[in-house]
């Protein structure tokens, strides 16, 4: 369809995702020059529709950007007041003392909070300085220029048949150009990876890993209520299976946002993330504090988790990574927002610098040097280990020789192991199925835990269903021929939408079934499938989850 007759619009910059990082490069660019015309193109129905976070907020990255924030109204009432971290035995828990957690595991000063609510108040603040916001509108390509630089994207394109074909109420959309494109989608962005290979901006760099982290919250009796304090659990259920470990976060109104993250590294193919977070919530601890309360909503979401090693290139010609779109999240302390603001403010000046010394279209070194040698960089480097040493060595390992890596760093700036490899991707960590054991999950009972498509249910996705599916098969034999036999069909337990199926009728060849409409965009499959089969892209605008308070 590339005969299709787009209008454009000209801006300075062009940010992709409504995100704690393109929100925070539109507010500096704007705070730099109001002269300015920044644009922010976001995906959801609204900002923070698929905003999904634990979160427990370092404000160090809004301190920088909006000083006044507390004066301002933002969202962020919630001071943490006590942290505790457990490690789970099926039936008992043992804390770990606080005093031997490095310093930067410490969260005083922190808040809990809904980043969905934080970027909704952020909107707020960019539109009254003159930031053009566009909720609903999807950027399904980028735009390049003669000499190959980013000069844009394609945003709001509607009414594509099943077929890809247009319909009779089709809307091509428009070209957005600026001198520069900020891409801030979120961790396995598809606008990001395309810019990535076009410019192989990972070739210096580690593979990026990931986890997959499931969230609900709860309303809970008031009685075990605790505002302000924050849990964290390693163990149960995942032992040796996996990397992960769960949160539990007590915010205003006897709420709690209970998660689990499963690192996406796991070997057996036989291992059920969705199905661990709900087992997890049967352990007596944490079936305790949620004994007669209520789920209330329900999501997942890809985190990056390979951090300093894993930051590709982050600046382009034309354009940027920011955010989780360049990995910038620091694994021990389960925190990104705070570096994703920062990455934004300083894209935001670099592309001011860059702008008013009238240049357009090319690589803004400025950024890359910021982020490689300010707060970020900072941050990450001092736990550059601790996800290798998991990887390779499993949890004890990493909580002692982690723990002693970040203490050294922490105390004397250097690390004894120096900087560790990942080494394999996530989907090339995936086993074979006849190596592995078959993991017997029990069945939800529907107070405490419950099944797939109950729970997606809480997470109001809704995709319009006449429209080309955006999960994308490279070869749709594979799913049945190779990864089903090889891999027992991983695609039906790592999604934690249900989105996939096997379906057997008698008589006939098992068929694979795609049901998109399920999908929350966590983007799991794009990396966890092992023959690398599937490719994530954009739906239409809108289309999704629609996350009230995540």
């Amino acid at each position: 369809m590339a005969d299709i007759e787009r209008e454009t619009m000209e801006y300075d910059v062009v940010i992709v995702g409504a995100g704690p990082a393109g929100l925070s490069a539109s507010i500096k660019l704007k705070q730099l020059d109001d002269s300015l015309d920044v644009v922010v193109l976001e995906k959801g129905s609204e900002v923070g529709a698929h905003i999904l976070s634990g979160a427990v907020l370092d404000p160090c990255g809004l301190d920088a950007l909006i000083p006044d924030w507390k004066e301002k109204g933002a969202p962020i009432t919630v001071p943490v007041k006590k942290d505790n971290f457990y490690m789970l035995g099926e039936a008992g828990h043992m804390r770990i003392p606080n005093i031997v957690m490095p310093p930067l595991m410490n969260n005083h000063g922190n808040y809990i909070v809904s980043m969905g609510n934080v970027c909704r108040w952020m909107a707020e603040q960019a539109e009254a300085l003159g930031v053009e916001i566009f909720p609903g509108m999807a950027c399904s390509e980028v735009v390049y220029a003669e000499d190959g630089s980013v000069k844009g994207v394609v945003a709001g394109e509607f009414g594509l048949n099943a077929d890809g074909t247009p319909s009779d109420g089709y809307e091509p959309g428009m070209e957005l150009h600026g001198k520069y494109v900020f891409l801030s989608e979120g961790v396995r962005g598809s606008l990001s990876k395309e810019v990535m290979v076009k410019f192989d901006l990972a070739k210096d760099s580690d593979p990026q890993k990931f986890g997959l982290g499931m969230k609900e919250i709860w309303e809970i009796d008031p009685e075990k209520h605790s505002e302000g304090t924050v849990t964290h659990t390693m163990g149960w259920p995942l032992g040796g299976n996996a990397g992960g470990g769960s949160f539990i976060y007590h915010l205003d109104n006897n709420q709690v946002y209970v998660g689990f993250v499963v690192h996406l590294n796991y070997q057996n193919p036989h291992l059920f993330p969705y199905m661990e977070f709900q087992r997890f919530k049967h352990h007596p601890m944490v079936a305790e504090l949620l004994k007669g309360g209520k789920r209330v909503a329900y999501g997942a979401r890809a985190i990056s988790e390979g951090g300093w090693q894993s930051i590709p290139q982050v600046a382009f010609p034309g354009g940027a990574l920011l955010g989780c779109s360049a990995g910038l999240v620091n694994v021990p302390r389960i925190k990104g927002n705070h570096n994703a603001m920062l990455s934004g403010i300083a894209a935001a000046e670099a592309a001011h610098e860059a702008i008013k010394a009238g240049r357009a279209g090319d690589t803004l070194e400025a950024y890359e040097t910021s982020l490689r040698t300010g707060p970020i960089a900072k941050d990450l480097k001092r736990v550059r280990n601790v996800k290798p040493l998991w990887s390779k060595f499993g949890l004890m390992a990493s909580l002692t020789l982690g723990g002693f890596d970040m203490w050294t760093n922490n105390l004397f700036g250097f690390s004894v192991f120096g900087t560790l490899k990942h080494g394999k991707s996530d989907a090339e960590a995936t086993g074979l199925a006849e190596d592995h054991k078959v993991i017997d999950y029990p069945k939800p009972d529907g107070t405490l835990s419950f099944d797939r498509l109950t729970n997606v249910s809480f997470s109001m996705t809704n995709h319009e269903e006449s429209q080309p599916a955006h999960l994308k098969l490279l070869d749709p034999s594979i799913p049945v021929n190779i990864n089903l036999p090889k891999y027992a069909g991983p695609s039906a337990r790592y999604c934690p939408a249900g989105v996939y199926e096997f379906v057997e009728e008698e008589g006939k060849d098992t068929r694979f079934v795609i049901n998109f409409q399920n999908c929350v965009h966590c983007k799991t499959c794009d990396i966890k499938d092992p023959s690398q089969n599937i490719n994530w892209a954009t739906p239409q605008g809108g289309d999704g989850p629609n996350y009230p308070n995540m």
